[in-house]
């Protein structure tokens, strides 16, 4: 890590991931889960929110599907029940993480931003809406038919050109090691945010925080010079 250097840095654009970094969507994602497993008799393991934590939501579909004992073929529909569930569990409390707010607003004031994410864009949109975080944001980007998922570098790149500049001059905000592994094989600096990040995390971030509302990064934002606004390529 080198926090240092990221504290002397101003970013050309900020991209933002979404579950657990700007939404506390993660204990939604967990009761779905729960709530699809239950429903073949099974129940989540100890260690599976850890092992699905950033996964593109068909790849945690495919997973439970296994974990339930379940033929290959019900993937989808094991992945469009997780969908269902986790939609109106969202809709019927979303919270924002701690500090995203003030964090979203204060970047805004230097840089466009961008949300790379791996979740549906329905439920990105509605959840930043809620929150009145939505207007702060160039682009919301997640996977599709052209865009893969994270750890793949697809989305990352895309924001960083939504935002008409170089990755290498973007900084990723994340709080897994999937969408560390995205942002750092896009070329991004990045930086970690969550209580308890592992070895592997912490050798691929440029610096890391325990909460967005951490008053060393809350005091670097506020101290940036606006870089202009946002123009497209």
């Amino acid at each position: 890590m080198a926090g240092n250097s990221l504290l002397s840095w101003t970013p050309a654009a900020i991209v933002f991931d979404c579950d657990g970094t700007l939404m506390d969507s993660e204990c939604h994602w967990e009761e779905a889960r729960e709530l699809v497993l239950r429903g073949y008799g099974v129940e989540t393991p100890d260690d599976f929110g850890e092992r699905t934590k950033g996964l593109h939501f068909t790849e945690c579909g495919r997973v439970m599907t296994e974990v339930a004992g379940l033929s290959a073929g019900q993937a989808d529909q094991v992945t469009a029940q997780l969908l269902d569930h986790f939609r109106k569990l969202v809709a019927a409390a979303p919270v924002t993480i701690p500090g995203a707010a003030e964090l979203v607003r204060l970047a805004a004031d230097f840089a466009p931003l961008a949300v790379a994410s791996n979740c549906p864009r329905d439920v990105v949109e509605s959840g930043l809406a809620h929150a009145g975080l939505l207007p702060y944001f160039t682009d919301i980007v997640v996977p599709d038919a052209t865009l893969r998922p994270k750890p793949d570098p697809d989305v990352y790149l895309a924001a960083a050109r939504a935002c008409g500049v170089p990755p290498s001059v973007c900084l990723a905000v994340e709080d897994s090691y999937c969408g560390i592994l995205s942002a750092s094989r896009a070329g991004l600096r990045i930086l970690g945010v969550g209580a308890a990040p592992r070895d592997e995390e912490l050798a691929l971030v440029d610096m890391w925080v325990p909460t967005l509302a951490d008053a060393t990064l809350v005091g670097w934002a506020d101290s940036r010079e606006p870089v202009g606004a946002c123009v497209g390529i």
